[in-house]
């Protein structure tokens, strides 16, 4: 048996950074290790002997940081995605291949819509319906895709595929590395918690979705900028926020976050500064696809407003519960509906004035990631879209936000389900698929995943001597704060009793 993780004799970790180190001054950790403090991680452990010990702790080792064992954890995820992906590779979908398989990818079949094969520029030449930089991203593949054919094609050595698949492999790669992006940012962003990176690269979220659409590009430009807000650095985080706001829109609502908290901090300078240089960086991008091709440039907004409702909205399942009289009614293709993105954009503002309460009246100024997390789970649990592969914009987010196993674990399992009865639905039940009622039942499961989440998050918003982050090291504020980590309030809605370290006690 091994020793309590919390007695004792638990031994003294290592920084983050390095393999030289040595325990706090006052006797405690200087690094949070999983195993030690969380009861899934200490659990799952007895399959290796029981929690690590001192001399097992990996990041001793001149080699094995935990960022490089984070980074191997992903590499290995990533290579099952692959492997769940690979009958899809190749775009011969016969019998119904993506579904059945489960390895559906937006990617596939939009290459030979916007005939990407033959050098087609997006936005110049085809008509995308993504934000500018992720079809740049779309037209970066396309060019390694094709470097490939011509070299296997010179060569003779390398293996002939079909450009499709070329095409494929290079966005997988692609979107691989943004993955592991992701990792190195989190890590930087956790403080003292180096290890909850792991929660990333073990995700079954980045296993079931990493390679569906183009996502984790845009994910990757948003943790960065909140991992250079953390370094106190917020023209850099501005540029790299406004960059992901040019390939995804929601980096645009961390922005919202980091305004909500420096209103509370009375640092509007600060957010102004990351405000201003996002929107020069998302310029600098669009403007010139706007001016150059300004109807294809506006597609992606025209979609999404005359779009309908997703399949796996709340605003779909209540549609079809009332016989598709509801809201517009029924619509022709194409048709905008009115009601609807009225309804929608009420619902966001009332999830930004609810999350905009929380922050000004927390009896502790909440952290970064709790605050974004909220905006983004709340943004998706009340618009009319929610394609699958949007739930990755979440996964850094709460792991920052409430790094616990058990309920991130969950609530991917929710989602992993979802996607699998998504496909089935798909499939049809002509051919052993399930049933609307079925898709419906895991929609519903997966929202009340998110639901529990955010209200977890919440309640350590309330009850900030509950937060692991603040409890897991004294004297902790917001690892990704930034400037605003140690911040004085400014602007506060309800006063309470304010939790303080000794240290700022003392001053």
């Amino acid at each position: 048996m091994s020793s309590s993780p919390t007695g004792p004799s638990a031994p003294a970790p290592l920084p983050a950074d390095g393999p030289a180190a040595s325990p706090a001054a006052d006797g405690r950790p200087d690094r949070v290790v999983p195993t030690w403090s969380d009861p899934v991680a200490v659990q799952a452990s007895e399959a290796v002997g029981g929690p690590w010990g001192r001399h097992a702790v990996t990041g001793r080792a001149l080699f094995w940081t935990p960022l490089r064992v984070c980074l191997l954890y992903a590499t290995v995820v990533l290579a099952g995605a692959w492997l769940k992906q690979s009958p899809c590779t190749d775009g011969n979908w016969a019998g119904s291949v993506q579904y059945t398989h489960l390895c559906y990818s937006d990617a596939v079949p939009l290459f030979g819509v916007h005939d990407l094969g033959s050098g087609a520029v997006p936005y110049l030449d085809a008509a995308v319906e993504y934000p500018v930089l992720t079809g740049a991203f779309m037209a970066l593949a396309a060019v390694l895709g094709r470097g490939y054919e011509n070299l296997a094609t010179a060569a003779g050595l390398l293996p002939q595929v079909p450009p499709v698949q070329a095409y494929y492999v290079a966005t997988c790669l692609l979107l691989s590395l943004c993955a592991l992006v992701t990792v190195r940012a989190v890590l930087g962003a956790a403080g003292p918690r180096p290890w909850d990176a792991a929660m990333i690269g073990l995700s079954p979220l980045l296993l079931v979705h990493a390679f569906t659409n183009w996502d984790l590009f845009a994910v990757a430009l948003a943790v960065c900028g909140l991992w250079a807000w953390a370094r106190e650095r917020p023209v850099l985080a501005g540029v790299l926020l406004g960059l992901g706001t040019a390939a995804k829109l929601f980096p645009a609502l961390l922005l919202g976050a980091l305004f909500l908290l420096c209103l509370r901090a009375g640092r509007l300078r600060v957010w102004l500064r990351a405000a201003v240089a996002a929107g020069v960086a998302w310029l600098v991008v669009d403007v010139p696809v706007a001016l150059l091709a300004p109807e294809n440039w506006s597609l992606f907004f025209l979609l999404n407003s005359s779009r309908p409702a997703d399949p796996d909205t709340i605003w779909n399942m209540v549609i079809t519960a009332a016989g598709g009289d509801l809201f517009d009614g029924p619509l022709a293709d194409g048709e905008t509906p009115v009601v609807l993105n009225a309804v929608v954009a009420v619902c966001v503002l009332l999830v930004v004035a609810a999350v905009g309460w929380l922050t000004l009246a927390a009896p502790v100024r909440p952290r970064v990631a709790q605050v974004a997390f909220l905006l983004v789970a709340g943004f998706l649990l009340v618009t009319k879209v929610w394609s699958p592969q949007f739930s990755l914009w979440l996964l850094p987010l709460a792991v920052l936000a409430r790094p616990r196993w058990r309920s991130l674990l969950l609530w991917q399992a929710a989602e992993a389900v979802l996607w699998v009865v998504r496909m089935l639905w798909y499939l049809g039940t002509a051919e052993r698929g399930v049933g609307i009622e079925w898709f419906f039942l895991a929609v519903t499961v997966r929202d009340v995943a998110v639901v529990v989440l955010m209200a977890l998050v919440v309640r350590d918003v309330w009850r900030p001597d509950e937060d692991v982050v603040r409890t897991s090291w004294p004297g902790v504020d917001d690892p990704a704060g930034g400037p605003l980590d140690g911040a004085a309030d400014a602007v506060v809605l309800r006063r309470r009793r304010m939790i303080r370290s000794p240290d700022r006690a003392a001053s």
